[in-house]
Parts: C-alpha cells; structure tokens; sequence
C-alpha cells in the first residue's frame, strides 16, 4: 500500500538500523518466509520486526484462528499501526531479546515456529549474537526459525557472521530460492531444531 511504504520509509530514515527495509515486503517474500507454519494443531508463533505487516497478514491467513500470534516490534508507531490492523494478534512493544520474558508473560512454554522480518545485516555482532540467542532459547526443541535477507546484502562481513551463526545456532539451515518480485529481491533462510 503507498501509505504503507511512505511510513515504512520515514521509520527507515529516522532509524536505518532499526528498520532496515525502505518498503514493505512483497506477497511473495512473505509466502516463502511463512511456509513452515503448520498446517493444524495450536502452534505459538512469534513474528520479530513485523513493521507495516506483509508477514503478519500471511500467518493470520495461514492460522485462521489457530493457536497464539506474537508480534514483537520495537518501533512504536509501526507496533501502533499493526495494533489497529491486526485486533486478533497479540502486538508487542519491546524488544526482541527479552523473547523468553514476553512468552513467560503470557503463559507460553515455547516458541513453534519463529518468523523474523529483521535486518540482521545492519546489527553489530553483539546484537546478532544476542538476538540469535533469545530466540534459539526460547524455541520448541523440534522449532522452526525462518528470516531473509536482501539480495545485495550477500557480500556484507555483517551478512556473512550472521549466516555462520545461523549454522553455530542451528541444526540445520537451508536457504531458499532467490525472490526476485520483492524490493530489494530477497533469499529466505530456513533454520530447524535449535542447539541447546
């Protein structure tokens, strides 16, 4: 939508290292980021770094009123914005690092499957490594954990410690096809049973 993308990249201007993106994802990125949700029982999802809500709007489809819908944004007036267009999924303010908190709170053991829309290029290793961490401890033993990454973003050192610390994180990792119909074009990464 082009209010959405006009918000999207005012957020982005004030904060590039927070939002990363300077347009909301593709229907396209956000079909293959959310093709591990399963397709019954009640899974607990955690959305990370949701923004305007291309990913969220994917897993509610997928869901139809399934389970439980975290979504963690940092930004207040992007978890605003996703609070008024998204009523039925729990909108969380805060910070993705403090995820066994915010699911602790609301009586939830674990994580099923974890979606993450953040810019894992633009962090610093030390934030990388904490974020990566929360969520791989606060994820079902059998969990799946997908994120993306830009296209252009390959050749970045940032880029390169993030998809080794997948691997240190993660059993087994496998990155999926290029998205050519999103802006920047897109590869998702899809991570399985965290390592304790």
């Amino acid at each position: 939508m082009p209010n959405d993308t006009a918000l999207l990249l005012g957020q982005f201007l004030r904060a590039p290292a927070k939002i990363g993106a300077f347009a909301p994802s593709s229907r396209r990125l956000a079909t293959a980021v959310c093709a591990p949700l399963p397709e019954r029982g009640e899974p607990t999802v955690v959305e990370l770094g949701p923004g305007t809500g291309p990913f969220t709007a994917e897993i509610q489809r997928r869901l139809s009123g399934r389970g439980h819908h975290m979504a963690v944004e940092v930004n207040q007036s992007l978890a605003t914005l996703l609070a008024q267009r998204f009523p039925v999924v729990d909108v969380v303010h805060d910070d993705a690092t403090k995820l066994s908190r915010l699911l602790g709170e609301r009586g939830l053991r674990q994580a099923d499957v974890v979606i993450s829309g953040l810019p894992w290029a633009a962090f610093p290793e030390e934030l990388q490594r904490d974020l990566l961490g929360a969520v791989s401890s606060a994820m079902s033993p059998s969990g799946a954990f997908t994120t993306f990454s830009y296209i252009h973003a390959i050749p970045l050192s940032s880029a390169r410690r993030f998809r080794a610390l997948l691997a240190e994180r993660f059993e087994e990792v496998v990155p999926g096809r290029t998205v050519w119909r999103n802006a920047p074009p897109a590869f998702v990464f899809h991570a399985r049973r965290p390592r304790p």
